[in-house]
């Protein structure tokens, strides 16, 4: 049986799950509201204050989707009740951030300004502080969209291994490599 799929998701305080007849699970609570579709060959059921998720056989489909269904409504319920938070640091020199409500503008040593319009879901909080790199906070409570998001700011200057520039996530380890080295 699946190890992740077999664990019961708790429901914490303020936080309220409910699955139709079709087999949409809908978390509510105090950061917002999550649905997600459920495969109709996984059961999800709603007891006291506990999620359980069960499949029909132990084919390798109904293992990979039991875990698969467990782990999104697990992390919709913490969304829904904590919220996720992605930070992104600009290393680079002039490399800058601005928002104005949803729209992110990002200079990244590129001849042009990069506008990204962000989803309504998603809060983004620029800072850019004297002698430290600019950074982007992200606050959602979905957790794929705000990775979804996270990696597309990343993707139009990923960091590079030389001397590390670009776009990078908060705590990040670069794998740095050396560069030339003069002859002898």
């Amino acid at each position: 049986m699946s190890r992740i799929g077999k664990l019961p998701i708790e429901i914490p305080a303020g936080v309220t799950v409910s699955v139709s007849s079709d087999n949409i699970v809908t978390v509510k609570g105090g950061l917002g509201e999550l649905t997600q579709k459920v495969d109709a060959e996984i059961t999800v059921t709603v007891e006291e204050n506990q999620v359980v998720v069960s499949r029909p056989t132990d084919q390798k489909r109904h293992a990979s989707l039991h875990g698969l269904y467990r782990s999104l409504i697990s992390n919709m319920v913490v969304g829904v009740s904590k919220g996720y938070e992605i930070k992104l640091e600009l290393v680079g020199v002039g490399y800058r951030a601005e928002n104005q409500g949803q729209l992110l503008d990002l200079v990244l040593g590129y001849s042009h300004h990069i506008y990204l319009q962000l989803p309504s879901e998603v809060n983004v909080v620029a800072v850019t502080d004297k002698r430290s790199n600019p950074t982007i906070t992200l606050k959602s409570c979905d957790k794929q969209l705000i990775g979804q998001v996270a990696a597309k700011i990343r993707s139009f200057r990923a960091p590079e291994p030389y001397k590390g520039k670009g776009v990078k996530f908060d705590g990040e380890q670069l794998r740095r490599k050396a560069g030339k080295s003069a002859k002898v």
